[in-house]
């Protein structure tokens, strides 16, 4: 069954993880941020030829997986909407992070750089030649072979500073001290999970030893396959923004969490497809338990699952979804109209086992 999933982050409250895990629950405690207050507009500086400046002051990484090959980025700012100026990467060819007096630019030609050969330090290097503003950027690119590269500028705000690792870039400025690159590159070295989980333990350890002077209040993660793809839409295996949030890194945390319950739910949906019923059972459960109380979720493994007449197995989830709103009854009597169920016949029996 097919399924378009739109999540709209939008700057709630929040003061703790919604899962309980350890590991979550150490996050929503530690990494609590002051300075909470409204970012200020900077206008353009006047007097130059490219696009206006931003004061995108942050700490991010960028980084390959030696492992899978995947690439990915991960930054967190006290500026709004740190993710759209400074996270760029394309499948199968690099990643890169532009910031301090930010150019975007950097991201689309350093990614066309890699993509034609070359390796990230030389694509770093040969941007940099040509950018007359260059002592005001801080940059990280690397590339699909983990080549890595690291730039700050001299007139980047202190604490400033960056480090090129095997495979990864760190990059922090306007910090509140010195102490930020080091716990990043120790906390990507030796946190255990995929590369979103290292990504996220690297950005929390900045914030643990103080991160940016000004406080919070953006967050982003992307992540894309190690593997080209014809299609510029295709290989984004996470893409998650935090737009603005008193707690912003908590609450990437938690969207990366709904992110990979949703990505069992698709792929629960793949297995059932193909004929695979143990597989996709295994799948949804797996969803159902990072995600125990989340009523979208229940509801559409319900519909899929009455949609091939299992209304044994559909009653617990689409249970769980009326129980939580009421308004989801009526959106199983929708299904039949737009080819998600069979007929009002499933529809009705769906409603039925649902409300046992």
């Amino acid at each position: 069954m097919w399924r378009t999933v739109l999540l709209l982050v939008i700057g709630c409250r929040s003061e703790s993880v919604m899962d309980g895990s350890a590991q979550q629950q150490k996050a929503a405690a530690a990494l609590q941020c002051r300075g909470s207050a409204p970012y200020t507009v900077t206008p353009p500086l006047t007097g130059t030829t490219t696009s206006p400046l931003r004061p995108t002051n942050t700490f991010s990484i960028v980084a390959r997986d030696p492992v899978t090959g995947d690439l990915g980025v991960a930054v967190q700012s006290h500026w709004f909407s740190v993710g759209t100026l400074v996270s760029w990467a394309e499948p199968g060819v690099g990643a890169v992070a532009t910031q301090a007096f930010a150019e975007p630019a950097y991201g689309p030609k350093g990614l066309e750089l890699m993509r034609n050969g070359a390796t990230a330090p030389d694509a770093l290097k040969q941007l940099t030649a040509a950018d007359k503003l260059k002592q005001v950027r801080q940059l990280g690119f690397v590339d699909a072979a983990g080549n890595a590269s690291s730039f700050t500028g001299e007139q980047c705000i202190v604490h400033a500073d960056g480090y090129a690792g095997a495979g990864y870039a760190i990059q922090a400025n306007m910090m509140a001290n010195d102490l930020v690159v080091p716990a990043m590159k120790h906390a990507y070295e030796t946190a255990s999970g995929d590369l979103a989980d290292r990504l996220l333990a690297a950005l929390d350890a900045a914030q643990e030893v103080g991160g940016d002077i000004r406080g919070c209040q953006s967050a982003a993660i992307l992540v894309v396959s190690g593997k080209r793809t014809p299609n510029a839409w295709e290989g984004r295996k996470l893409d998650l923004r935090v737009d603005d949030h008193p707690s912003p890194l908590v609450e990437l945390r938690r969207l990366v969490h709904l992110a990979r319950a949703y990505d069992l739910l698709n792929r629960g949906d793949a297995l059932l497809e193909k004929g695979d019923v143990v597989g996709a059972n295994e799948a949804y459960g797996a969803a159902g338990k990072l995600q125990p109380d989340h009523a979208e979720i229940a509801y559409w493994q319900g519909i899929t699952w009455a949609g091939r007449g299992d209304f044994e197995r559909a009653g617990p989830f689409l249970r769980k979804a009326f129980q939580a709103d009421p308004a989801w009854i009526e959106l199983v009597r929708r299904m039949p109209a737009a080819g998600l169920l069979p007929d009002n016949a499933t529809a009705e029996k769906a409603i039925e086992s649902g409300s046992k």
